[in-house]
């Protein structure tokens, strides 16, 4: 029996492409990760404030080389896309934005970020979130995007509203951190739904 909605994007329009390098306002990109970028990203997992929120840590460059190798695979495999958030001249390592468990037939991911310290307090990751919720709306076709944080982490509530993602609700008890189970809160965007308008 077929199915009486179509994908509203169809398989392989991720995987059939090559990952973009996508520009970002204020002397950012958005690129793919390179062998390169180990260091920064083992260096950016030994910051107290990321490994809070995050469930992983690094315990050597050779276990960050194989993340790389992992995100890199995820975009043929069309489950998840990573960028690096980079200098637009330097082409130094600023953090990373995501998009997560992607389901390409229903239109929807979700999407992540981190920051490395020195970059904190600059606007990055609200620039680089922006700049990819474009990208998977317009270039894409994606029709929702969620994100979702910590009820605990006030810093990436911050970023979710700045870039226009609304609060829908609290999902409670909904990610097991090592100091337990948080409260989530989850924030999501609509295609169509224009961005923030620019704070005084």
């Amino acid at each position: 029996m077929p199915f009486k909605i179509s994908d509203i994007v169809a398989a392989g329009s991720l995987a059939r492409r090559v990952q973009p390098t996508l520009p970002v306002p204020g002397g950012l990109v958005l690129r793919p990760w390179s062998a390169a970028d180990v260091p920064a990203v083992y260096e950016a997992f030994q910051d107290p404030v990321i490994q809070r929120w995050h469930a992983r840590v690094a315990d050597s460059e050779s276990e960050v080389r194989g993340w790389i190798e992992g995100w890199r695979k995820a975009w043929a495999d069309e489950r998840d896309a990573y960028w690096a958030i980079a200098d637009a001249d330097t082409d130094a390592l600023v953090g990373r934005v995501a998009l997560r468990c992607i389901v390409l037939g229903d239109g929807q991911a979700e999407v992540a970020y981190w920051t490395m310290p020195s970059a904190r307090g600059r606007g990055v990751a609200p620039r680089a979130v922006t700049a990819l919720t474009e990208w998977a709306f317009e270039e894409v076709g994606l029709h929702r995007l969620e994100l979702s944080h910590s009820m605990a982490n006030d810093a990436s509530c911050r970023v979710a509203l700045k870039t226009g993602f609304a609060v829908e609700g609290t999902k409670r008890s909904a990610l097991l951190h090592e100091d337990g189970w948080h409260d989530m809160h989850l924030h999501a965007r609509i295609r169509g739904e224009g961005p923030p308008a620019p704070s005084a």
